[in-house]
C-alpha cells in the first residue's frame, strides 16, 4: 500500500476536522509537486513501493510497465540500467522519459548514456542483448536499479547474469531488479512462467501466492530453493530443506522475488483512448495474453519446430506418478560438458518416463564416477545410450568394463532410415532421424500413449530444436552447437530424453541370466528414484 493510500485512511478517521483534513490534502499535493512522477494507484503503487530484492509486474498490455520503470529510475535510484532485447526498442522509452522530464539534458545519444538533472539525478544507461553472450558486456559496471524491459525476450542465462551485477557502496540505497512483461508467446520466453511460478503457474507447487508478497530464494548454478527469509548459507553447509551443499567460496544469501500482475483496467489514462478496442480485436491466444495477462494461454510455435509445444504439453498431462513402474526399457544419458553443466539420466519404462536424474557436473568429471552413477539408476539389464561423441566416450568405456549393456550412438553418423507417416522422407544423420522418432511418438494422430514427466526445463528442451527439408527429401535436425550459438543453452534434458527413445533389445545373456527380471521383493525401492 502506497504513502498516499495511507493518508486516504487517515482521512477517514478524522471526518469532521477540517483542520487536519486541510492540511493532509497540503501534504498530498506537497507530495505530487516535489516528485517528477508518482505512481498510479493500484498496481503500479504497489509495484513502487516493494521491497522485493527482484521485482515482476506486468502481465496484460497496458498496465504501465515503461512508466513505472521510467518512474522508479527517476526518484528512487543513482545508478540505472535499462535494457531491452533489441536497442530498436529503446526509443519508446526515450520518448516517455523526455516526456517526464521535460527534455532530453543530460542525454547522451552516442553512449546511450543520460544523466538526468531531476528527481534522484540518477544516471541511466541503456542497453541490449540481442545475442547470446552479448550480457557480458554489460558486467563490471555497478548498478543498484536494473530494469530488464520485456523480460520474456531475454534468454534465462542473460537475465540470470545481467541479475548478478547489480550492487551498491552506498548502505542507505536500496538495489532492485524490475522484470517487465507480458506472458510469452513462445518456448523461448517460457523461463519467466517458472521464474515467477508461484504466482503464474497453475501447476507449480507453490501456487497461489498474493500478489506483492515476498519469497525468498537461494540461487546456486542457475537453480532456485526456496528458503524462509533471509539468510545466508555458509559455504559448505546445506541449503535448508536439501542435501544441496554450498560449494562455492563464499556464503549464499538469499534474496525476495515476488509478482504484481497489471491491465488495462489500471491504466485510466490508456482507458479513455480505446486501446482496449485494439487489444479486444486481437486473435486468440494473443487476445487472451495481452488483454487478461493469462500465461495459459497458448504459445506460438516456430513453424520449423521440430516437435509442437503442444504435443509435449498433452504428454505431459498424461503422465502420473506411479508406485509400480515396470521393468525399466531403456536408459538415455547426456554427458556433461563442463563443471558447471549437469549430466541428465533419462529413464523409460514401456513408453512411461520417469523424472529426470540431473547429476552435478563436478560430481560426474570423470568417467568412472559417472557410469558409478548410471549403475546405480539402472534396473532390469536396461540398455544405456550415451552419446559417444566427446566426452560420452569415457563413461561409455567404463560401463563395458563393468559388463553393462551400453550403446554407444554417434548422432553424427548416417542414417538409413525413413519416415514413418509417409515413408519416403530419409535423414542427414543419425541425430535427425532420433529426433525425429521423438516427434512421431509425440504426434497425437500416433496414440502411441507417451507420458513424459511435467518438467518445464524438459518441455523448453524438447521444444528447442528447429529442422529443415533439404532437396532429395533429406530431414536435418539442428546441431547441438547451433542452438548454443542461438540460446546460449543445451537441451540437455531433451537429448537424455530422446535417446531413451531407442529400443534396442535387451541382452540374451542378461535375460537367461536373470538380470531383466523385475524386482518385486519391496514395494518401495531406494534408488528408484
Amino acid at each position: 500500500m502506497s504513502d498516499i493510500d495511507e493518508i486516504k485512511k487517515l482521512l477517514k478517521k478524522i471526518e469532521g476536522d477540517e483542520e487536519a483534513k486541510n492540511f493532509i490534502d497540503s501534504l498530498i499535493l506537497e507530495s505530487y509537486i516535489e516528485k517528477p512522477w508518482v505512481p498510479l494507484p493500484g498496481p503500479q503503487s504497489d509495484a513502487y513501493y516493494s521491497e522485493a530484492d527482484i521485482l515482476g509486474y506486468g502481465g496484460a498490455a497496458g498496465g504501465g510497465k515503461t512508466d513505472l520503470a521510467c518512474g522508479k529510475a527517476i526518484t528512487m535510484h543513482k545508478q540505472v540500467a535499462i535494457l531491452r532485447r533489441e536497442a530498436t526498442q529503446l526509443g519508446g522509452i526515450y520518448e516517455r522519459l523526455t516526456e517526464i522530464i521535460g527534455s532530453r539534458d543530460g542525454f547522451n545519444g552516442q553512449t546511450r548514456e543520460w544523466r538526468v538533472p531531476i528527481g534522484s539525478q540518477p544516471t541511466i544507461v541503456f542497453g541490449s542483448t540481442p545475442n547470446p553472450g552479448d550480457e557480458t558486456k554489460h558486467q563490471g559496471r555497478s548498478k543498484d536499479f536494473l530494469v530488464l524491459d520485456e523480460a520474456a525476450n531475454f534468454l534465462e542465462q542473460q537475465a540470470r547474469f545481467l541479475m548478478g551485477w547489480v550492487r551498491t557502496t552506498d548502505p542507505n540505497q536500496k538495489t532492485q531488479v524490475l522484470l517487465t512483461f507480458n506472458p510469452p508467446t513462445n518456448a523461448e520466453g517460457q523461463w519467466i512462467r517458472e521464474f515467477f511460478g508461484p504466482w503464474l503457474d497453475k501447476k507449480h507447487p507453490d501456487y497461489p501466492q498474493r500478489p506483492g508478497k515476498l519469497l525468498w530464494y537461494v540461487t546456486l548454478d542457475g537453480k532456485d530453493y526456496r528458503v524462509d527469509g533471509k539468510i545466508e548459507v555458509q559455504p559448505g553447509e546445506k541449503i535448508p530443506g536439501t542435501n544441496i551443499v554450498n560449494r562455492e567460496e563464499y556464503p549464499l544469501m538469499s534474496k525476495s522475488r515476488t509478482f504484481i500482475p497489471a491491465k488495462i483496467k489500471d491504466n485510466p489514462y490508456l482507458m479513455q483512448t480505446g486501446y482496449v478496442a485494439t487489444l479486444q480485436a486481437m486473435p486468440e491466444p494473443l487476445r487472451s495474453q495481452m488483454l487478461k495477462g493469462d500465461f495459459s494461454a497458448g504459445l506460438e510455435d516456430d513453424p520449423w519446430q521440430v516437435i509442437p509445444t503442444k504435443w509435449i504439453e498433452i504428454a505431459m498431462e498424461r503422465w502420473e506418478e506411479k508406485a509400480h513402474k515396470g521393468d525399466m526399457t531403456s536408459m538415455g544419458v547426456d554427458v556433461s560438458r563442463g563443471a558447471r553443466d549437469k549430466s541428465v539420466i533419462a529413464r523409460r519404462h514401456g513408453m512411461w518416463f520417469d523424472q529426470l536424474i540431473r547429476l552435478d557436473g563436478t560430481a560426474t568429471l570423470d568417467g568412472p564416477t559417472l557410469a558409478g552413477q548410471i549403475i546405480s539408476y539402472r534396473r532390469n539389464a536396461a540398455p544405456v545410450h550415451i552419446d559417444i561423441i566427446g566426452v560420452g566416450s569415457s563413461p561409455y568405456d567404463a560401463l563395458k568394463q563393468n559388463d553393462v549393456h551400453v550403446e554407444g550412438i554417434n548422432v553424427a553418423e548416417k542414417s538409413y532410415a525413413f519416415d514413418i507417416a509417409t515413408g519416403k522422407l530419409q535423414f542427414l544423420n543419425k541425430r535427425a532421424e532420433l529426433w525425429w522418432r521423438m516427434r512421431e511418438a509425440l504426434d497425437p494422430i500416433n496414440d502411441t500413449g507417451i507420458a513424459l514427466p511435467p518438467d518445464p526445463k524438459l518441455l523448453a528442451d524438447l521444444s528447442t530444436p528447429l529442422w529443415e527439408y533439404r532437396s532429395g527429401g533429406i530431414i536435418k535436425i539442428e546441431s547441438k552447437e547451433d542452438i548454443i550459438k542461438r540460446l546460449g543453452r543445451s537441451p540437455d534434458d531433451g537429448d537424455a530424453v530422446v535417446l531413451a527413445l531407442i529400443d534396442t533389445p535387451k541382452r540374451k545373456h542378461d535375460l537367461l541370466s536373470g538380470k531383466a527380471q523385475t524386482v518385486t521383493h519391496s514395494d518401495f525401492d531406494p534408488f528408484d528414484l
